[in-house]
C-alpha cells in the first residue's frame, strides 16, 4: 500500500526557510517520480519541484527555482524539499505525490498517489 506523509509544515517570517520532508512507504524509491505540489486558498494546486528518482533529474518552477531544492534520501525512503528566502505568496497547503517511472511534466495528472498535505505560513 502506497502512503506519503508530508512533514516539516510551519509558520516562517519572510526570507526565512523550511525543510518538508515526504516520508515514503509501499515502494522502493528509484523507479519513481516524486513531486511537490502547493495549492494556496482559492488558488489551483500548482507544481513546484519533480525528481525523478532514477536518474536524478529535476524539474522547478520558475516562481521557486534559485530558492527551492529538491532532494532523496534513499535510506530513509524519504524525499526533501529545502525551501529558501521564503515570501508571503508561498503560503499554502505543501504536498508530495508519487508516480510510477518518470516525470516529463511534473504535471497534478501525472501523479497517481498523494499525501494528505502540510501546512506552510509565511508572514512577519
Amino acid at each position: 500500500q502506497v502512503q506519503l506523509v508530508e512533514s516539516g509544515g510551519g509558520s516562517v517570517q519572510p526570507g526565512g526557510s523550511l525543510r518538508l520532508s515526504c516520508a515514503a512507504s509501499g515502494f522502493t524509491l528509484g523507479y519513481w517520480s516524486i513531486g511537490w505540489f502547493r495549492q494556496a486558498p482559492g488558488k489551483e494546486r500548482e507544481g513546484l519541484s519533480c525528481i525523478n528518482t532514477g536518474d536524478g533529474t529535476t524539474y522547478y518552477a520558475d516562481s521557486v527555482k534559485g530558492r527551492f531544492t529538491v532532494s532523496t534520501d534513499n535510506a530513509k525512503n524519504t524525499v526533501y524539499l529545502q525551501m529558501n528566502n521564503l515570501k508571503p505568496e508561498d503560503t499554502a497547503v505543501y504536498y508530495c505525490a508519487a508516480r510510477v517511472g518518470h516525470s516529463h511534466y511534473c504535471a497534478l495528472s501525472e501523479y497517481d498517489y498523494w499525501g494528505q498535505g502540510t501546512q506552510v505560513t509565511v508572514s512577519s
